[in-house]
């Protein structure tokens, strides 16, 4: 089973961003550019001061889920022992070794579903600023554009290698800085992620629509 910290981690973890990779060059392209988004969002001001904010909002979601995990890891801890011990067994039972293995696992997935829900306000809260900086990404990025005269913008996952002049990065995090000093770190009721909202919405077209399963 997860560790506590583990699974917090899991549900807190910031995107990393990721180095461009550089060789040196003497001439440079002009109209050509290289961004990386997702350390583009890691690095904004929005999402570093919603990081530092939401284990203070959500302490007590934090730490019961903390809890809980530590209760369950005492509760499961004692069956693995027992289910080890009697696996080493000279004949080992093998009908009484599935039994435990079995009920190892459900508590297992029950404990991670049970922590999951626990989490899910701090989930919510930082999709929830994702998506409020997301949505500014492509005008920060127009915005560099334009001042930098570049015309076409590649991600360095499909670089080899680049002149570090290319690196539009700090361009882009410039502007969107300025379009989102901060985000809303608490979603407003009953909001949804915007995968949600249209997995919704397709499903509830396709109930409205039968005959469109079938095109």
């Amino acid at each position: 089973m997860k560790t506590t910290h583990k699974l917090l981690a899991a549900a807190l973890v910031a995107a990393t961003p990721v180095a461009l990779p550089v060789v040196a060059s003497a001439q440079v392209a002009p109209g050509i550019g290289i961004a990386n988004p997702d350390a583009i969002v890691a690095n904004s001001a929005a999402f570093k001061a919603a990081e530092q904010q939401r284990p203070v909002t959500y302490k007590a979601q934090i730490d019961a889920a903390e809890a809980r995990g530590k209760a369950l890891q005492a509760q499961i801890d004692p069956l693995i022992k027992k289910y080890q011990a009697d696996a080493a067994a000279a004949s080992p039972n093998q009908a009484s070794l599935a039994q435990q293995a079995q009920a190892i696992q459900r508590i297992q997935q029950s404990g991670e579903a049970e922590l999951n829900r626990m989490m899910q306000p701090v989930a919510l809260s930082r999709a929830y600023v994702l998506e409020q900086i997301t949505e500014k990404l492509p005008a920060a990025m127009d915005a560099a554009q334009k001042k930098r005269k570049i015309t076409l913008v590649l991600n360095p996952g499909a670089i080899v290698a680049a002149d570090q002049a290319y690196n539009i990065n700090q361009d882009v995090l410039n502007e969107l800085n300025r379009l989102l000093p901060s985000a809303q770190l608490v979603p407003p009721a009953n909001w949804k992620p915007a995968a949600q909202r249209e997995a919704e919405a397709a499903q509830a077209a396709q109930a409205g629509n039968p005959a469109a399963g079938g095109r």
